[in-house]
């Protein structure tokens, strides 16, 4: 099987097909193979392992994945790269390829159809529009998942990985590490796609953690007190809280912070993830009663 991986055999597919990159899908098609190499390595991905990837597009990256998995469900929101996708995969009776949007896919019933009770990865080049949305459908759902391994936006990864008191960590940080370890394989210029991308990329690994890194009374809170805290950045945790809709009156949240062992002139950049959950639990005490 001739792999796709250069940038010679990605054009000749696309004329081809007379295929058309759409920037509203965020396609842009990676044709360097020792960045290849780190992704599928990135992810451990064995014979024991079922591969979700998300925008497989011409199937380069599918196609090193059916050589290293025991079987790989692609998902790909665009209909014109089907018939693409069938010849180059045609070889790769591990493969089923899917039409559909990750989005709007049910993905507990996806597995529990598709997945046959093996350990689940997803690895996925996402378009960069909808990285975040992915990933935390994957996430917040709780979806059975061991890891994923996805190249993103840099900036994005940064977020993901970013520890307090840095510019980078915010509400993304928090959301990411309660679920995950997450961990950087590798940076990515621009010029190993087609078409090049504005920005660059990162290959990050989320090791999906068996309990989330703190027990909170609720999640839901959890995160309207970590986006509180986080919607004006140069605000004290006390006066971000206050006027976060929350419903609780300015001397209430003297009270918490004190309960918390927090102090009020501190600011949500500086809180680590157990902080913000003692934070939470101690709202959530205010709010029920």
């Amino acid at each position: 099987m001739e792999k796709l991986v250069s940038a010679h055999k990605t054009k000749e597919i696309v004329s081809k097909y007379g295929f058309k990159f759409s920037k509203s899908l965020g396609q842009n098609f990676l044709i360097d193979e020792n960045i290849l190499t780190k992704i599928v390595d990135g992810a451990e991905a064995g014979k024991e392992d079922v591969v979700i990837e998300v925008g497989p597009g011409i199937g380069t990256l599918t196609q090193e994945l059916a050589q290293r998995a025991l079987k790989v469900i692609a998902v790909e929101i665009d209909k014109t790269l089907l018939p693409i996708l069938e010849e180059t995969l045609g070889n790769c009776d591990n493969v089923e390829v899917l039409n559909g949007d990750i989005l709007k896919i049910n993905l507990h019933s996806l597995i529990e159809e598709k997945c046959e009770q093996r350990s689940v990865k997803v690895i996925a080049n996402l378009p960069y529009y909808v990285t975040t949305p992915i990933i935390m459908k994957f996430l917040e759902e709780k979806v059975p998942i061991k890891n994923m391994v996805v190249m993103i936006q840099k900036e994005v990864a940064d977020r993901m990985q970013a520890k307090p008191n840095t510019k980078e960590y915010g509400a993304l940080s928090v959301a990411v590490q309660y679920y995950c370890d997450p961990k950087i394989i590798t940076k990515v210029p621009r010029s190993v796609f087609i078409p090049q991308p504005n920005v660059e990329s990162t290959v990050i690994r989320l090791d999906v953690l068996e309990k989330p890194k703190v027990a909170v009374k609720s999640e839901k809170l959890l995160f309207r007190v970590v986006r509180a805290a986080f919607g004006k950045r140069r605000k004290t945790i006390l006066n971000a809280l206050s006027n976060s809709g929350l419903g609780l009156e300015k001397e209430m949240i003297k009270e918490i912070l004190q309960k918390s062992d927090i102090e009020e002139n501190r600011r949500g950049e500086t809180l680590d993830i157990e902080e913000f959950g003692k934070l939470a639990d101690v709202v959530y005490e205010y709010i029920s009663l």
